[in-house]
């Protein structure tokens, strides 16, 4: 009877050993083995029961003594059997909660995965379309970067033009300052004589009255006249570089002559060709060099109808301009 409820235990042990924690596991393991001990124990006493059955009242007593304690032992193991199946089925509750749970979160996962699958294949297209855009780009800033570049070019090309213009502009102002001075120097003597020299809009004027130069209605330079041009003619033979404008003016007063004048016109072109003739005569001047015109009554300095004014008006304007061949040079890129 001590073996059979010792082999419980053990087997009861063994059923529950793999459904419990494994610290109780081992524990129960350690019991077994100690009641394997027993068993071993018991099997050779009994075997001493055999051979010695003189014995066999006295370990009777101790059997039922031993059984007494055997008796408390099973009702202990039956407590613990209890506890453990108690302890067995809540682990097991709890092993179908978290089997739930854990489908129902593979569940919420995978549906979870779809729609990042979604997300992710959309956001693919989205990068494809942004490369497209971005390519699209790329071309667009390339080309506009060629154009930059071209543009760059000519802005550089401009400039350079810019400052070959800004370079002629100044030798022209340089020329007509130096021209203005030397004629001033040449001409001296006969300013505030009916002469006087200017310099606007980038040329120097030269303007004798025509109490310096003609009588009334004639065409012939007067003495002093002649010393002035030729003092003039020097400096423009010395100049090559100037190029030359004789304008002949009158007064609004009709030319009343005769012969091949007939008006105001006529006297104002005859006027300024004597004037060039003289030049010619006494320099060493390319006649290329030199225009001459008439402008009649029209290119007054006074609209004033007084003697004052009128007197004013007849004259005969050198202009001196400098040859803009270079500045043109720059202004006509085909000229390069």
């Amino acid at each position: 009877m001590r073996l059979k409820i010792i082999g419980l235990a053990i087997l009861s042990a063994a059923l529950f050993a793999t459904c419990v924690p494994q610290n109780k596991y081992l524990a129960e393991q350690t019991k077994r083995q100690e009641a394997e001990a027993e068993r071993d124990k018991l099997k050779a006493e009994n075997s001493d029961y055999a051979t010695k059955s003189a014995e066999l009242d006295q370990q009777l007593a101790d059997y039922k003594k031993q059984c007494s304690g055997l008796q408390s032992d099973t009702s202990g193991c039956g407590m613990r059997y209890r506890l453990l199946s108690s302890q067995y089925d809540q682990l097991t509750a709890n092993y179908e909660l978290l089997l739930k749970q854990n489908k129902e979160l593979m569940a919420r996962q995978t549906t979870e995965n779809n729609q990042l699958v979604g997300k992710l294949n959309m956001t693919q297209e989205q990068l494809i379309e942004k490369e497209d855009s971005l390519k699209r780009m790329q071309v667009n800033l390339y080309a506009q970067k060629h154009s930059l570049d071209s543009l760059q070019i000519e802005l550089n090309k401009r400039e350079m033009r810019v400052k070959e213009l800004q370079a002629a502009l100044a030798s022209k102002d340089s020329a007509i300052n130096a021209i203005q001075n030397k004629v001033k120097m040449a001409l001296m003597n006969f300013e505030g004589k009916g002469l006087t020299v200017t310099e606007k809009d980038g040329k120097v004027y030269v303007s004798m009255e025509d109490k310096l130069l003609f009588a009334s209605g004639s065409i012939i330079v007067q003495p002093d006249g002649v010393k002035a041009l030729k003092s003039l003619a020097t400096v423009l033979e010395q100049n090559p570089e100037i190029n030359i404008m004789v304008e002949g003016h009158t007064d609004d007063v009709p030319y009343k002559g005769s012969g091949d004048m007939k008006d105001n016109w006529d006297l104002s072109v005859m006027r300024a060709t004597s004037v060039v003739k003289i030049l010619l005569a006494n320099g060493k001047i390319d006649p290329k060099r030199i225009t001459a015109a008439g402008r009649g009554e029209y290119f007054p300095l006074d609209d004033s109808k007084t003697p004052e004014a009128r007197a004013k008006n007849r004259r005969t304007e050198i202009i001196l301009t400098p040859k803009l061949d270079e500045l043109f040079k720059v202004l006509d890129p085909t000229s390069h």
